[in-house]
């Protein structure tokens, strides 16, 4: 009976200990994007941090840690900084990582192009399919992009 206890007690620890390191990694995961028409990202968790960048509605954001209603996140460019979460959303948006991405009428290099946007566009994820995205740009240009060329969620 004291060996199949200490086999518990193992078993338990293990499972706190896989826990406890698996909890940064489904953080690491989590997106979100700029609520608001521009916020600051900061040098730290607070107001009284100085401002690194600003970011515009819908910019696409991993988030890597949190501190109380902040949290602190990584850009498409690996630029680290924090943001007050309250200002993001769940909203899906991705940004155009290559220097041009074909915006296409249908999930298929073979369909007709609509339109073309360039590295940094903030674009509003409408659905995905099987490496495609259907996005909507604020210029009104609306279709598919190949999955390869954004970042985001």
């Amino acid at each position: 009976m004291p060996q199949a206890r200490r086999m518990c007690g193992r078993l338990l620890s293990l499972t706190l200990l896989f826990s406890a390191l698996l909890i940064p990694v489904v953080e690491a995961r989590q997106m979100v994007s700029v609520a608001r028409n521009e916020i600051n990202m900061r040098t730290g968790a607070g107001t009284q941090h100085e401002p690194l960048w600003l970011l515009s509605r819908g910019y696409p954001l991993q988030v890597v840690a949190q501190r109380g209603k902040w949290v602190k996140v990584r850009d498409f460019e690996k630029d680290e900084g924090w943001v007050y979460r309250p200002l993001t959303s769940k909203r899906p948006h991705h940004v155009v990582k290559a220097s041009i991405a074909n915006v296409r009428s249908g999930p298929s290099t073979k369909t007709r192009v609509v339109g073309k946007l360039r590295y940094g566009e903030v674009v509003r994820t409408l659905e995905k399919r099987e490496g495609w995205v259907k996005v909507s740009h604020q210029s009104g240009v609306k279709g598919w992009i190949a999955r390869r060329l954004l970042w985001g969620w």
